[in-house]
């Protein structure tokens, strides 16, 4: 299996050192990654909202040890709302954000990471933006859910990320769909037990479906993150049955990959929203792409290929 085995480089100091010194890497991150700093950002964001996408914008890090490391990730995504606030974009750009970052794995790490997290989401709502609190693996969940939930005491359109193939989530699903909240539903990218997720591709797939049904039907505004065109398909076809409209949900894609298809949902009227990660710390964040699922390696080799 190739993911656990890409997984375990990607926390390597050894494989780290030898992925970032080969000449060809820089060649493939600079077609996933957006740049190291906001000033290299800034133009690739008015590009894409120039072509009439949305984008979600994601600081990298990894492996935060102290608080003065997740108080340094909280002020780079203070900021990035500097930067963006003369845009004038709105909800065209908003942010994802993990935990982690903010310091949920630390010693009083749920305090922290809310103290942490609130004055972003806080700076988004004065610039007609949002945040949304994206899911890592399953032993962060209730503590991730938790600051979701407090958040939107004061601001409701804070958004979620759930995983498919997590068995509780089909349950988190329907709380969520209930209470009106931006859900985003992936397939899942963490190496998780059996005990408490599926491992079979298509036990996966078939409960993106029946999550992503719940959250259509639901009083919600979902967000559905997939390369996959069977999904995509499904996903329209669910939201037709609903009778959302094209403003009432979203398809969410990384940056650089299948790019050709984020302009085509565009072009068709979908609210089409490019996942966009910046920062020097690329490392972690690249290889947990090609982790979690090995066909995203014939992504990224074809997109070297074809440039789109």
């Amino acid at each position: 299996m190739l993911g656990p085995v890409i997984l375990a480089a990607s926390r390597s100091d050894r494989m780290r050192r030898l992925v970032s010194a080969a000449p060809v890497t820089k060649q493939v991150v600079d077609r996933f990654i957006a740049g190291e700093g906001v000033d290299d950002v800034v133009p690739v964001i008015r590009e894409l909202t120039g072509q009439g996408l949305e984008l979600t914008m994601d600081v990298v890090g990894e492996d935060i040890t102290n608080p003065a490391q997740a108080a340094a990730a909280r002020d780079a995504y203070l900021e990035l709302v500097d930067r963006l606030k003369p845009l004038e974009l709105g909800t065209r750009a908003e942010m994802s954000v993990k935990l982690s970052m903010f310091g949920q794995a630390l010693d009083g790490g749920h305090e922290l990471a809310l103290a942490n997290v609130r004055p972003v989401v806080e700076a988004a709502a004065e610039i007609g933006t949002t945040v949304t609190l994206d899911a890592e693996d399953h032993t962060t969940l209730d503590s991730m859910f938790a600051i979701h939930e407090e958040l939107r005491k004061d601001f409701p359109q804070t958004g979620c990320v759930i995983q498919a193939y997590l068995f509780r989530t089909e349950a988190d699903a329907r709380r969520l769909a209930a209470n009106g909240s931006r859900v985003r539903l992936v397939k899942g990218a963490y190496k998780e037990p059996g005990s408490v997720a599926y491992l079979d591709k298509h036990e996966i797939d078939r409960a993106y479906v029946r999550i992503l049904g719940t959250l259509m039907e639901g009083e919600g505004y979902p967000m559905i993150g997939s390369h996959d065109p069977r999904l995509i398909a499904i996903g329209q076809e669910l939201a037709h049955r609903a009778g959302r409209k094209l403003d009432e949900y979203e398809f969410q894609m990384l940056y650089g990959i299948r790019t050709e298809e984020h302009l085509r949902l565009a072009a068709e009227g979908h609210r089409m929203r490019v996942y966009t990660a910046y920062g020097t710390d690329w490392y972690g964040y690249f290889m947990r792409r090609l982790a979690e699922k090995p066909a995203n390696l014939r992504f990224f080799a074809r997109s070297m290929l074809t440039k789109g």
